[in-house]
């Protein structure tokens, strides 16, 4: 018999094949190699701060600050660079940075015991407002030379890029699957009072889950900065609603605890491709996030349905 999530991910495999078969009828440029190179690097990021995004989940909390901190990062970078930081020193102090934004946010829902909604709903709009006030909304340019593809050509660095993504979405899955760290954040996002009967502190696992998505903002940041001659101040806009969707409509169960990384591949497949394909068919892009709020609802719908027929005895 087929579990549950398997069918979830099989129909989104049927999902993304459809609309691959409309695209090949009607838009067949959107197959061409360098829109596909073009799509998959602007998704690169995407994937990564999505990793972060299922930890955070599977242990029952929400984290909407993402765009923010990842505004916050990309220009930081940037800074750093152009203070005269060897770029991988600027991209390491970018993370950090996200890290302990993250950590921030850990110990507001942790250990305050504050909603993560309101928490990162408050990090959200005053992480934003204050790179806004800092930058007056000016883009960090006059880079170095070698900030751009890390100095190196740009082949190099977007395989540097893809190498970085694939590592750390193996790393990720093969983590949640076989070590105890791994059970651990499943577990905690199923019954923390269990969890911590069984000696575990699921405020510490919280706490790390925040820092760990912040890390990964941080990182990703760096990666789409290095793209570009110069940095928005408003870069990020809209990451929070694409790294959820991409979690929860690929599976990973909204209360926590239960959902898989390949879940979030197929999900994040099926949203990164929406856009150019509405792009490519003749629609207004303006239509994405409409579909995407659309999407999100009724994965959420569906996994409410779910719980109580799981929770019905046998």
């Amino acid at each position: 018999m087929i579990s549950a999530e398997r069918k979830r991910q099989l129909s989104l495999a049927i999902a993304i094949a459809i609309i691959a078969a409309i695209l090949a009828v009607a838009a067949p440029g959107f197959f061409s190699p360098g829109n596909q190179r073009d799509l998959a690097m602007a998704n690169m990021p995407v994937l990564i701060v999505a990793l972060g995004m299922v930890l955070v989940i599977l242990t029952g909390q929400i984290d909407i600050s993402v765009g923010s901190q990842f505004a916050i990062c990309s220009v930081a970078a940037g800074i750093f660079a152009r203070m005269g930081m060897p770029t991988p020193l600027a991209g390491a102090a970018a993370c950090a940075l996200g890290a302990a934004m993250g950590a921030l946010n850990g110990v507001l829902v942790a250990w305050v015991r504050i909603p993560s909604i309101v928490v990162t709903l408050a990090t959200m709009v005053a992480l934003r407002d204050g790179l806004r006030w800092a930058t007056q909304g000016a883009w960090v340019q006059d880079l170095p030379a070698d900030f751009q593809w890390f100095g190196r050509s740009q082949t190099a660095s977007e395989a540097i890029t893809v190498a970085c993504a694939l590592a750390l979405t193996l790393g990720v899955g093969w983590g949640l699957r076989n070590l105890a760290a791994g059970r651990i954040v499943y577990a905690t996002g199923s019954d923390a009072n269990a969890t911590r009967l069984a000696g575990i502190r699921p405020q510490l696992v919280v706490f790390l889950v925040f820092v760990a998505i912040g890390a990964l903002t941080g990182f990703a940041a760096v990666f789409n900065a290095v793209r570009f001659q110069q940095i928005p101040s408003n870069a990020g806009m809209g990451l929070e609603l694409k790294v959820i969707a991409a979690a929860v409509v690929g599976g990973v169960a909204i209360a926590g605890g239960r959902g898989t990384i390949a879940g979030m591949l197929l999900g994040l497949a099926l949203l990164g491709v929406i856009g150019p394909a509405l792009t490519f068919l003749g629609f207004s892009a303006y239509w994405e996030r409409a579909i995407e709020g659309a999407i999100i609802l009724a994965a959420v719908a569906l996994d409410a349905v779910r719980r109580p027929a799981q929770a019905e005895p046998v």
